[in-house]
């Protein structure tokens, strides 16, 4: 296939663009009380390390799995040069010229639902869901190959090498349709090499969750529920070995997350509704149990790699373990137990972490101090969506959605509605907006300075200046689709709803707004 016309945006002129700020209450009032809980190492570990994770599998708090949704569905593939973005509804992919922002367009297989580059910057690739197939593109002449793989996938992930991407149908995704009759395997990865195209699908296990490589790109772990498949992608063809997790074959306990120690060395499960994580030995191959309390509802590395923190979200508690000897005795820390805690994300420079819940339907939220294992509690507005934090940790960003905290006030201004809290973490002082529609994907600027958030049905970027918490409103000519970051500055982007294509520039140092529509079929700039 051949690229689409290319226009260059060097030489036209700007548009300016009007900013308005909500007006909001006395942001004050949202402050919930706050109580401090001292860290402490807990538990008979080697008592519960001997306890087999079967026997607890049917252990259940009522509140269901955790939804970690972090709105980055679509995420951009940057290069050095260039910024790929998906457009499923017209099939194609748009590449960004991130110093000159020319925007060229190639056609790509139905309904490109994934893209990423490869670690040199030289290739695209874009998984095609309505097609069943994956397009590897060259970032230069975006010469495009089409490889089909196994049908119903809808999930992609690229080894961090880029010689390998492996597809699979990951049922915590919106489902895809299989409707189009035959046989159908909920056991499969298809495993592309990059390079060559070829194409090698592997069975590994029911109901593959997660893949995820080691550091240099030679092995993939597929955790399934009842299976942990080790793929050795040093070989000339995927080599698969698939190591049973649990004991029980005929009901195991549902496999969520997968965690793989930055060496390779070793493996953590997290299974719901248990009171162990299982750890697989990845060179011995023997796979173990370690306590972690009840009901493990996240497990996350800490950013500097050295530490796997797992939520028990049933026994209130932090397990925190130590990567470099996973059967070394964790440092358990209690939670706050008048709360509900399921998920924890690490501020980048692993000083705090946030703990929330997305499914108990409290409207609050905690900070922990990673220095002195104090939990503090803030009352939010509503209840939490999703949690993100900005690339410097100065600020948080807790979405909400429509959901009330039970007992809330009908009358309030936040009830029945979409809302955004920005959290200043040094003194943890929040700044509420009410939303006009749901967000549906959001980005922040490299240094940390700016966010950029989209709405479903809402022909706006909003703007946030961290510095302030203050938000900025962009009006589009239509809908945006996609929301993005170039790299090395300020300027964000949405690709938007438009039969030709468009895509608008906004740069929040200088308030001007630059509009490309008809790229794909050359109809020119819009003023």
């Amino acid at each position: 296939m051949s690229p689409r016309t290319l226009l260059p945006l060097l030489g036209l002129p700007l548009l300016a663009s009007a900013c308005s700020e909500y007006d909001l209450a006395d942001e004050g009032a949202w402050y919930g009380d706050t109580g401090d809980y001292g860290g402490a190492a807990g538990g008979d570990w080697e008592a519960d390390a001997d306890t087999d994770a079967d026997a607890d599998a049917d252990y259940d708090d009522g509140y269901g799995s955790e939804d970690e949704d972090s709105y980055l569905a679509l995420a951009p593939a940057t290069t050095d040069v260039f910024v790929f973005v998906a457009n499923p509804a017209r099939n194609t992919v748009t590449r960004i010229n991130v110093p000159t922002l020319e925007v060229i367009t190639t056609e790509v297989g139905v309904d490109p639902a994934v893209v990423i580059t490869t670690e040199d910057y030289g290739t695209a690739v874009t998984f095609n869901a309505g097609s069943d197939d994956v397009s590897i593109i060259d970032a230069q002449s975006l010469e495009v190959q089409t490889v089909p793989v196994r049908e119903n996938f809808n999930q992609m992930k690229m080894s961090p090498d880029g010689r390998w991407v492996a597809v699979f149908h990951d049922p915590r995704v919106d489902d895809v349709d299989s409707s189009g009759g035959g046989a159908q395997s909920f056991n499969e990865v298809s495993f592309v090499e990059v390079a060559t195209g070829e194409h090698h699908p592997r069975v590994v296990g029911f109901n593959p969750r997660d893949i995820q490589f080691t550091e240099d790109g030679s092995l993939a772990v597929v955790v399934s529920d009842a299976y942990l498949a080790a793929v050795d992608l040093l070989t000339d063809e995927p080599v698969v070995e698939r190591i049973p997790i649990t004991d029980d074959l005929i009901d195991p306990p549902e496999a969520e997350e997968v965690l793989l120690v930055p060496d390779g060395s070793f493996a953590f499960i997290r299974q719901y509704g248990v009171t162990d994580l299982t750890v697989v030995d990845l060179a011995a191959r023997l796979v173990d149990q370690v306590a972690v309390g009840d009901n493990p509802t996240d497990l996350d590395v800490t950013p500097d790699g050295t530490q796997a923190v797992a939520v028990a979200r049933g026994s209130s508690e932090l397990w925190v373990y130590d990567l470099a000897d996973p059967y070394a005795q964790p440092l358990v820390i209690p939670t706050p137990e008048d709360y509900v805690f399921g998920s924890v994300i690490m501020s980048p420079d692993n000083s705090k972490g946030l703990l929330y819940s997305t499914a108990s339907g409290e409207a609050v939220y905690a900070a922990w101090d990673r220095e002195t294992d104090v939990i503090d509690v803030y009352g939010l507005v509503k209840p939490v969506d999703t949690v993100g934090v900005s690339p410097d940790g100065r600020v948080a960003l807790v979405f909400h959605d429509k959901s009330n905290a039970e007992g809330a006030d009908p009358e309030d201004d936040f009830y029945n509605r979409y809302a955004l809290t920005l959290v200043e973490l040094d003194d943890f002082f929040p700044n509420p907006l009410l939303l006009a529609g749901e967000p549906t994907a959001y980005a922040n600027t490299d240094d940390g300075e700016w966010g950029f958030f989209i709405m479903d049905g809402e022909p706006y970027v909003v703007a946030l200046d961290y510095d302030q918490l203050i938000d900025h409103e962009i009006t589009l000519k239509s809908d945006p689709v996609y929301l993005g970051v170039l790299p090395e500055g300020h300027t964000a982007y949405a690709s938007q709803e438009h039969d030709l294509g468009r895509i608008s520039f906004f740069d929040p140092d200088t308030g001007v707004v630059q509009t490309i529509t008809g790229f794909e079929l050359n109809s020119g700039i819009e003023y």
